[in-house]
C-alpha cells in the first residue's frame, strides 16, 4: 500500500488506516472479539499500518482488543489512542465531561500502555479540547511523556485552529483528527490550510459519513437501539431522504469507474492532499477489502470536477452530531 508522511513530523503510515471504535462501541453491540482480532491482523497483512483507538471506546475494551491483536506485530505498526474524557478507571463510567489535567493525562497514558501491551504510544491525541485546562499545559504533559519515551507523537482531535496553533507552538503536533468526507466538509474552510502551513498531518474519521456514503443506508434502514446514529440529526428519516442525492452522485461516478460509492468517497479524500490519511472503520472483512481497494481507484481531473460541481448543487440536511456533542468540537 502507498505510504504517506503525516506532515513534516517524519512519521509515515499507510495511506488508509483502520478505525477500530465500531468493533467495541457506538454502532450497536460489540463485535465478536476473535473475529475482530482476525480482521485487525488481516488489515495489517493487506498493508495497513495505522490503527486508531481510544480509552473511551468501550470504555477501555477497544484498547485491550487492539493490544491483543497487534502484540505479535507491535514493532511494525503505528498505534494511535486518546485521552481527555473524565472516566472512572475502576468502573469505566463517565464521571462528568472532559478532563485534560496533566496528572490525569499521565494516568491515562500508563493505563493505556498496559491495555495496549506496549511500552510506547505512537500518537497520543487529546480527544476533545478541555476549556478548563490551557492547551499549553496539555502539550507540556505530552511533551514530558515524549521525553520519557512513553509517547512518540502529539495529536489533537476536533480542535479549532487557534488551539492547533497554540498547541503546536508549545510542542509539535504531528496529526489532527476530525470528521471529514463528502458528507461533512467543514475542515476545508480553515483547518486544512492551517495544517498545510504548519506541516501537520490530517486523519479524517468517519470518511464514509458513518456509513451513509456506502449507499447501503436509506430512509428504511433501522439501526440497533444502541447505535449512536439514532440520535444524529443527519440520520433522521427526513435527512436521509434529502441527502440521498449525494449518494446518487457517487453511484453515477462509481458505475463509470467500475467501483463502489464507498471507494469513490475514499478515493476523493485521498486525492485532496498527500498528507491526508483516512481511517474508515468496519467489523466486516468484505468491507475492509472494499475500503482498501479504494487506493487503486484513480480519479481523473474530470472525475473530481464532476464530484465538485455535483456536490455544489446539493444542500445536505441535518447536523452531523447531536447538539451536546457539537459543543465539544472546534474549540
Amino acid at each position: 500500500m502507498e505510504q504517506r508522511a503525516l506532515g513534516r513530523s517524519g512519521l509515515t503510515v499507510s495511506a488508509l488506516g483502520l478505525g477500530c471504535m465500531s468493533m467495541s462501541a457506538l454502532y450497536g453491540p460489540p463485535a465478536d472479539k476473535q473475529e475482530m482480532i482476525k480482521l485487525i491482523r488481516g488489515a495489517f497483512a493487506r498493508g495497513v499500518t495505522l490503527f486508531d483507538t481510544a480509552e473511551s471506546y468501550g470504555p477501555f475494551t477497544n484498547e485491550a482488543l487492539l493490544g491483543e491483536a497487534l502484540a505479535p506485530i507491535r514493532g511494525q505498526v503505528v498505534i494511535a489512542t486518546k485521552f481527555g474524557f473524565d472516566i472512572d478507571p475502576e468502573t469505566g463510567e463517565r464521571r462528568g465531561g472532559l478532563n485534560s489535567r496533566p496528572d490525569h493525562i499521565r494516568q491515562v497514558a500508563e493505563a493505556s500502555l498496559k491495555r495496549l501491551r506496549t511500552d510506547h504510544i505512537d500518537i497520543f491525541y487529546q480527544h476533545r479540547v478541555d476549556p478548563d485546562v490551557p492547551i499549553e499545559d496539555v502539550a507540556g504533559a505530552v511533551k514530558d511523556l515524549v521525553a520519557a519515551g512513553k509517547v512518540r507523537h502529539f495529536g489533537l482531535s476536533e480542535a479549532g485552529i487557534a488551539t492547533i496553533r497554540r498547541a503546536h507552538a508549545a510542542h509539535p503536533v504531528t496529526a489532527v483528527q476530525s470528521e471529514y468526507s463528502l458528507f461533512h466538509r467543514e475542515a476545508e474552510r480553515e483547518t486544512l490550510p492551517v495544517l498545510e502551513e504548519l506541516g501537520i498531518g490530517f486523519i479524517p474519521f468517519s470518511p464514509l459519513g458513518a456509513g451513509f456514503l456506502t449507499g447501503k443506508i436509506d430512509e428504511t434502514t433501522v439501526f440497533a437501539p444502541s447505535d449512536f446514529r439514532n440520535a444524529v440529526p443527519r440520520f433522521s428519516i427526513e435527512a436521509r431522504k434529502a441527502n440521498a442525492a449525494l449518494v446518487a452522485l457517487l453511484k453515477r461516478v462509481a458505475a463509470r469507474k467500475g467501483a463502489t460509492p464507498a471507494q469513490i468517497a475514499l478515493a476523493w479524500l485521498l486525492a485532496q492532499k498527500p498528507w491526508i490519511v483516512p481511517i474508515p472503520g468496519t467489523t466486516k472483512p468484505h468491507r475492509l477489502d472494499e475500503n482498501l481497494a479504494s487506493c487503486a481507484v484513480a480519479l481523473t481531473a474530470g472525475d473530481l470536477r464532476e464530484i465538485s460541481e455535483g456536490t455544489a448543487r446539493i444542500s445536505l440536511k441535518g447536523e452531523r452530531l447531536p447538539e451536546a456533542a457539537l459543543k465539544m468540537t472546534g474549540r
